[in-house]
């Protein structure tokens, strides 16, 4: 998609991107190798010098130029291009003040490897794996588990990054990530019931009595959410594209991933019956 972007250009609209579109000027090679272009010489100039400053930082793996360009409700375009260089993640935490509460675990997907971390077992080597990504996605991170991650791991963290909650808001699905899975009919695997709180528990559970289930059952929640924005992300894109004339970039959505982490139904049903007191 980035090669058919024009918005990213200085005094260059998405109006003004659409307009080219239907002119016939579709890639960044249609603008360079034209004789006269269609808009104020101001803008043609400033197009011109984009288009071929483009193809030096895509021919170059540069996600940042584009992330920095491009106006922020278009940065769904990087995806396609940085697939192969694009990270999922999502944290679990103790509660949501970052200064006060910790992570307690983080999952990694990369389409193809699923990684997870947890507290005080393997949580800073997260800190290394994620420098081997230059696009990262998540679902409401920017507000909740890029700054916990800064905090809690003292990283920058400062890959270009897709929020998926405001892509999906501007497609009209709306809520939390549990509610935008449901409006697109993605599968929960028996991991339906658990919702952030439970996840509280599970962990609570895990440190009390040591029990191995429980965090077992508490990655298994963790790395659904991850696995689950691939798919997210894929739709989202696809339908985005779809307003676009250039459909024919979809991507198809992948075949979901086998689980490794097992959930405890039995645990699930447990904690299922204690209230936010802590009580049964």
């Amino acid at each position: 998609m980035l090669k058919h972007t024009f918005c990213h250009s200085p005094r260059l609209s998405v109006t003004d991107e659409q307009s080219l579109w239907e002119e016939g000027y579709s890639t960044w090679k249609d603008i360079v190798w034209s004789e006269k272009l269609p808009l104020k010489y101001k803008q043609n100039q400033a197009l011109l010098d984009t288009c071929r400053k483009s193809a030096f930082h895509l021919g170059n793996s540069d996600a940042s130029f584009f992330y920095n360009t491009l106006p922020t409700k278009e940065h769904w375009r990087l995806f396609k291009d940085f697939r192969e260089k694009t990270a999922f993640f999502d944290i679990e935490t103790t509660g949501l003040d970052r200064n006060k509460n910790h992570i307690t675990t983080i999952v990694l997907y990369d389409g193809l490897k699923l990684r997870h971390y947890v507290y005080k077992e393997n949580l800073e080597d997260f800190c290394k794996d994620i420098e081997d990504y230059k696009l990262i996605v998540s679902y409401n991170g920017k507000s909740f588990d890029a700054p916990f991650i800064r905090e809690n791991l003292k990283i920058p963290l400062n890959q270009p990054h897709i929020d998926l909650r405001y892509v999906l808001n501007s497609l009209g699905y709306r809520g939390g990530l549990k509610s935008c899975e449901r409006q697109l009919n993605i599968n929960r695997r028996g991991l339906e019931e658990v919702d952030g709180f439970m996840a509280i528990l599970l962990w609570e559970r895990y440190i009390k009595y040591g029990d191995e289930k429980a965090l077992e059952t508490l990655l298994a929640y963790n790395a659904l959410d991850v696995i689950n924005l691939e798919v997210l992300m894929i739709i989202a894109f696809n339908q985005k594209t779809a307003e676009t004339p250039f459909k024919h970039l979809r991507i198809p959505v992948p075949t979901a991933p086998k689980m490794t982490l097992i959930p405890d139904n039995e645990i699930i049903q447990k904690i299922k019956g204690i209230d936010s007191y802590g009580r049964l």
